[in-house]
């Protein structure tokens, strides 16, 4: 089985983040990243993104908030950062505390700063088959792992096991464009082991760690793992059971080093192309 890493893509998407800064002849885009209290979670990916923009010459703001912190506040402090014209690129962490309507944050971030797809206009263009719109860029780094390494999609059997807005169903949209005829699983999915069986390529993304083996996968399927879960050694791991796909897949991406260290990588070029349009 080939182990497709992800810092080999990050590093062809970091030569088209050059190319469209030297083609824009502005000064570095700026990313504010908008986090509401301290988990450790959120943190952790902050300081992860903080380090892959500024090693690709970007700026990065935090914008930290209470967690205690009203609805009415949060709302004011937001469209300050939305407005500011310094600011390229908005990257809310969520989710967000439960007193703070988060479907009213999705409607005020500005669809051209919106560099993770989170605005209902952005959805829209995706499912519109709009390429002006950005992603969510955990799924739009699936379509670009199976890119780079060369792996074709036009055609293929691809089956997606979760249906959330952050990756499953933009992803179901991204894989249509290129052709795929696509099938999405979820808790409720009648023969989920024999539905992902069929697959060629093989997109996980329930959030279970290990939820699938070899027995979900098919002989020479190509495996992407989304999920980044604990295990019960406290070690990170993947919806997938990596060691038991060994001699089914055909290729799969590892968890850690595999579709995370893209996501970043996309978050940057959203951010060069947001800034470029600007």
């Amino acid at each position: 089985m080939i182990v497709l890493k992800g810092a080999e893509v990050s590093a062809k998407i970091r030569e088209e983040v050059e190319q469209i800064l030297a083609g824009s002849g502005k000064q570095a885009p700026k990313l504010a990243i908008v986090r509401v209290g301290e988990n450790p979670d959120d943190m952790s990916y902050e300081r992860g993104a903080r380090k892959k923009l500024e090693s690709f010459g970007l700026r990065v703001q935090s914008c930290p908030y209470p967690a205690n912190i009203s609805d009415e506040d949060f709302k004011k402090e937001f469209r300050r950062v939305n407005e500011d014209p310094d600011v390229d690129g908005i990257l809310l962490l969520r989710p967000l505390p439960k007193q703070i309507c988060e479907k009213d944050i999705e409607g005020m971030i500005d669809p051209s700063k919106d560099v993770d797809g989170i605005s209902p206009t952005n959805s829209a263009k995706i499912f519109a088959g709009d390429s002006t719109g950005f992603a969510p860029c955990t799924a739009e780094a699936v379509v670009e792992v199976l890119k780079q390494k060369g792996i074709p999609i036009t055609g293929k059997r691809v089956v997606i096991v979760g249906r959330s807005m952050v990756v499953g169903k933009p992803l179901s949209m991204l894989m249509l464009k290129e052709n795929a005829t696509v099938t999405i699983c979820h808790t409720r999915t009648r023969d989920l082991r024999g539905t992902c069986q069929g697959a060629e390529i093989l997109v996980a993304a329930a959030g279970r760690a290990k939820m699938l083996d070899d027995a979900y996968v098919g002989q020479d399927a190509v495996v992407i793992d989304v999920g980044i879960n604990v295990d019960e050694n406290g070690s990170l791991c993947g919806d997938v059971d990596f060691d038991s796909i060994q001699e089914k897949a055909s290729m799969a991406t590892p968890v850690p080093g595999g579709v995370g260290a893209v996501t970043t990588a996309v978050l940057a070029k959203h951010l060069a192309l947001a800034a470029a349009r600007q």
